[in-house]
């Protein structure tokens, strides 16, 4: 039997067996769940009000071993953490909204609305649900699952969250991952993209903006660099981008800056194009010394790496979503999986809706599709502690 029959047969006879499962999943309880996390701030560094709301959640549901790590980690056990094998679980808990911001719901229609719902409030949502129906209604027999929700993946997190899951359980004894995000239902990501974020500052004596003016300025400098970085080019193939996301600096309108900083995200599918542009970046900046100094920092460094197409996890979760009829779709990005893909462990990443408008404060899930992404977690949990567990 070929393995797109078998895993075919596979989903065929693990949907029969948990129907019942599928039968009493409730839009407005998972949807309820996800609010209720989105609700509690967690910009990038301060999770530990969220991380306590899972901590408490996990020990609810009845999952053993529960801890908070020094990060904020949470992790939840379904079977033995001395196991061998583990099949890992994940969701990250931050968003990119600072501590003061709005986080009203609003609903139109099948849409609802609120800052991190779909980013990732609503991946928080579905581990919680799918440990709850792991431990209490399926359980599978000589598999050992760790549940985690992580801390730091988005901005400067520089997925150091993830870094220290991967550490804590040891990369020998993770035999397949799957990270939960919101929004992104009928897509499965099997390679992480390499990523570098640089700070670069620019530095100036300062002074008055009338007696000093023609002294050399921190500000100028930084938007004449800023400036040329954007008339850079990049090849389209290998896909390779850059964006300046943000530009600090000066003490006031009428100071001649002292000091002024931007940040740079690269990005390419491949290391080696990566290199090229940041080689570019810095050839940039040897130019742009003369005037003043410039200091470059790196604050963000993510791994390249990826299974292939036809690696057996990928298969599986492609199955699945062919099972609940949709067309899985290839997807490479920078998620947490990028840590565990490039040390060298099988990691998908799925999603348990749609919507739009991430990182944007109108942000917004489709929950007409939030049951449908639930039980394919499901089957994908399932399907994945079968062909993966050790017999």
């Amino acid at each position: 039997m070929s393995n797109h029959n078998r895993y075919g047969a596979l989903l065929n006879d693990l949907a029969q067996r948990w129907q019942g499962i599928y039968s009493q999943l409730d839009q407005e309880r998972i949807l309820q769940q996800a609010i209720a996390i989105q609700q509690i701030p967690a910009p990038t560094f301060s999770e530990e009000n969220r991380a306590k709301y899972v901590e408490h959640r996990f020990g609810e549901i009845g999952l053993g071993h529960v801890q908070r790590d020094e990060m904020n980690n949470v992790y939840g056990w379904l079977g033995s953490p001395d196991s061998r094998q583990v099949i890992l679980v994940s969701a990250h808990l931050d968003t990119v909204f600072p501590i003061e911001t709005r986080l009203d719901i609003r609903q139109d229609g099948h849409r609802v609305y609120g800052p991190g719902l779909g980013d990732n409030s609503l991946g928080v949502a579905g581990l919680l649900i799918l440990a709850e129906i792991f431990c209490k209604q399926i359980q599978p027999p000589n598999t050992t699952i760790c549940f985690v929700a992580n801390t730091r993946e988005e901005g400067l997190g520089n997925l150091d969250g993830i870094r220290a899951v991967r550490d804590t359980l040891t990369p020998q004894r993770i035999i397949a991952a799957v990270v939960l995000e919101g929004i992104a239902l009928g897509r499965v990501y099997h390679a992480g993209i390499a990523v570098k974020r640089l700070k670069i500052t620019t530095q100036a004596e300062g002074g008055h903006s009338w007696f000093n003016f023609g002294r050399p300025s921190a500000i100028h400098q930084i938007v004449r660099l800023a400036a040329d970085i954007t008339q850079l080019t990049v090849p389209t193939t290998p896909k390779t981008t850059y964006n300046i996301g943000m530009i600090e600096g000066g003490q006031s309108v009428n100071s001649i800056a002292a000091e002024a900083s931007l940040y740079l995200d690269l990005r390419s599918t491949t290391a080696a194009s990566l290199a090229e542009l940041e080689k570019q970046v810095h050839s940039l900046l040897e130019r742009h010394q003369t005037l003043v100094p410039v200091h470059v920092e790196i604050v963000g460094n993510r791994p390249a790496g990826m299974i292939p197409a036809n690696h057996k996890l990928v298969r599986i979760a492609q199955a699945v979503l062919g099972a609940i009829g949709r067309t899985g779709m290839l997807e490479t990005g920078s998620t947490d999986a990028n840590v565990l893909l490039a040390a060298s462990i099988p990691a998908v990443v799925v999603g348990i809706s749609q919507g739009g408008n991430a990182h944007r404060t109108d942000e917004f899930i489709d929950t007409q599709l939030v049951t449908e992404g639930i039980w394919q977690l499901i089957l994908l949990l399932a399907a994945v502690a079968t062909e993966f567990g050790h017999h």
